[in-house]
């Protein structure tokens, strides 16, 4: 049989939902204790305004030239232990941002931090997608919740720190410190064993039930036929997770769109104040915050595919409305309906590219995790380029585009599971055994 009768998840199997959550909140909290303090270190170095650009552009750098070392750490020490020590050196190379005395440590520091980031963020993610399994229900859009409050948090702590005047290395040092201890303890209720391990009895009914009375390895048709096999499946695949990536840059586009447009664009085409121009970004983040929180019972009710292409046309429809028809209300509710329609996306995509089968552990995460960053590190100057060329009102239509995507390749993403039962995936004896959507939708 394929599936099973969801059980209560064992009492480990929760302790380790609660770790996972506590490294999310962790690694939001980190680098927004750094972010409001930007000023101060700009001022300190007496950094202009483009050197100062080039300066922190080395935190996502960093992320990107390290992050597809990520597969193989996690492979190698396994992901609870790659999340945590990512974790504390993360804030050991934020705490070095903040004490530089000059600006090539400055972008050293920040190099070094958004590469142990981009491991914690893998990692996490692995590790957070382990215990899913676990429970055979989706808890993964829960985590995403939980890093922006982790991120509102971080401001909020590092906003007390400037009220109270509180010299920046030592602010870094106890936050950096604290969050290192929330980690490690984190740590001890973590999943043991290293992502992707199957025991050999489980390997070994799976041989049996896939070819029955039949040695392992006998070949039944051919030499021929089974390369012919083995390129298609690797050709699927590719084609799979080349749809996964675009899906998640998707929805990081529509972020970066929000915190990099959504203030100049509705503060300067359509002329709205200051204080004003500011509820486009916080309609955004906040309405995908909401989705986040309530994605799990979506996906579970729905599943991912449904979710994602609802997400999607709302994404169409909001921004593209309040673009057809400018105006500052219409514009700060489209921004509203794209965060609500991007808030599962990411996780949505993580965790079909970590369950894609003919992939090594963490692999097909590392890879959407990387390409997601290139997103956000293009498509500023995309954006840009195209509103210098017309105007920003032409520049932002890559947010129905965006959603026009979504809604053409949610169909990698799985389909709704009968209610009550989970399939072989999320059985205890083979947490981590890889799935994939079903061969019909795979090309949607």
């Amino acid at each position: 049989m394929s599936s099973t009768v969801l059980a209560r998840p064992a009492p480990d199997v929760r302790r380790a939902r609660v770790a996972v959550a506590a490294l999310f909140l962790t690694n939001g909290a980190l680098f927004a204790n750094l972010v409001p303090r930007y000023p101060e270190i700009k001022a300190g170095l007496d950094l202009g305004n483009a050197t100062y650009g080039l300066a922190v552009a080395a935190f996502p750098a960093g992320a990107i030239t390290a992050g597809l070392a990520a597969a193989a750490l996690v492979r190698r020490f396994g992901s609870a232990r790659v999340a945590v020590a990512g974790t504390v050196l993360t804030a050991a190379g934020l705490l070095l941002a903040g004490l530089a005395p000059a600006l090539p440590l400055l972008v050293v520091a920040l190099f070094a931090a958004g590469a142990m980031d981009a491991f914690t963020d893998v990692a996490q993610n692995a590790h957070g997608l382990r215990v899913q399994r676990r429970y055979g229900r989706s808890i993964i859009n829960g985590f995403h919740a939980l890093w922006s409050v982790g991120a509102v948090v971080g401001g909020g702590m590092a906003a007390a720190a400037i009220a109270l005047d509180l010299p920046l290395g030592v602010h870094l040092a106890i936050t950096g410190a604290l969050f290192s201890v929330v980690a490690l303890v984190a740590l001890r209720s973590c999943l043991p064993g290293l992502d992707g391990e199957v025991t050999d009895a489980a390997a070994s009914a799976a041989e049996a039930s896939a070819s029955p009375g039949t040695p392992a390895g006998t070949d039944l048709s051919g030499a021929g036929t089974d390369a012919a096999l083995a390129r298609t499946s690797r050709a699927r695949t590719v084609a799979v997770l080349a749809a996964l990536v675009l899906v998640a840059v998707a929805g990081t586009l529509v972020e970066d769109a929000g915190s990099t447009w959504a203030a100049v664009y509705l503060s300067g085409s359509l002329g709205a104040p200051a204080t004003i121009a500011a509820a486009g970004f916080v309609a955004l983040v906040g309405a995908q915050f909401v989705g986040r929180l309530v994605g799990d019972r979506l996906v579970d009710r729905f599943g991912q595919r449904a979710v994602a292409r609802t997400g999607g046309a709302l994404v169409l429809l909001g921004t593209g409305l309040a673009l057809a028809f400018p105006s500052v209300p219409g514009t700060i509710a489209g921004f509203a309906a794209a965060g609500f329609g991007v808030a599962t996306l990411v996780p949505a995509a993580m965790q079909q590219a970590d369950e894609l089968p003919g992939l090594r552990a963490g692999t097909g995460l590392t890879l959407v995790s990387w390409l997601m960053r290139l997103g956000f590190l293009l498509s500023p100057p995309i954006v840009g380029l195209v509103a210098d060329a017309t105007s920003l009102r032409t520049g932002l239509l890559v947010l129905p585009l965006a959603g026009v995507v979504v809604v053409l390749l949610a169909g990698v993403l799985a389909p709704r599971r009968p209610a009550g039962r989970t399939d072989t995936a999320d059985r205890h004896d083979d947490p981590d055994h890889r799935t994939t959507p079903a061969p019909e939708e795979a090309t949607a």
